[in-house]
């Protein structure tokens, strides 16, 4: 994915305009091309801490593993109210977790995000 949109960010017109100004190719690609590329790989991390935590579950499940996963499928089995209600407070913790981490990192990466 980063290759992809790194690829489709130095065909635009401010990677030619950087060049002109004389960079190094080093430069053009770190300071411009790589941190606008960067944006919808952050995206997708911030998306997938949520499969993450689904695929946890899973394999705990299927594998016999003790991990949160299994935790709260056990709670659903013997309908354990407490546990499950405070397995889910957790799952969603780390999903809003992981997307302000995301916001943050949109703000290093975008200039034009930034809060004054």
């Amino acid at each position: 994915m980063t290759r992809t949109n790194l690829l489709e960010a130095m065909h635009n017109d401010y990677i030619r305009t950087a060049r002109a100004k004389g960079l190094k190719e080093s430069s053009v690609i770190s300071r411009h091309a790589l941190k606008n590329s960067m944006m919808p790989v952050v995206t997708m991390m911030a998306m997938q801490v949520a499969g993450m935590l689904s695929g946890a579950v899973m394999t705990e499940t299927i594998f016999g593993i003790p991990g949160l996963g299994r935790i709260t499928v056990d709670a659903i089995k013997n309908r354990d109210m407490p546990l499950l209600q405070g397995s889910t407070i957790f799952a969603a913790a780390l999903i809003i977790l992981g997307n302000l981490v995301a916001d943050i990192a949109y703000s290093f990466l975008d200039p034009r995000i930034r809060v004054s």
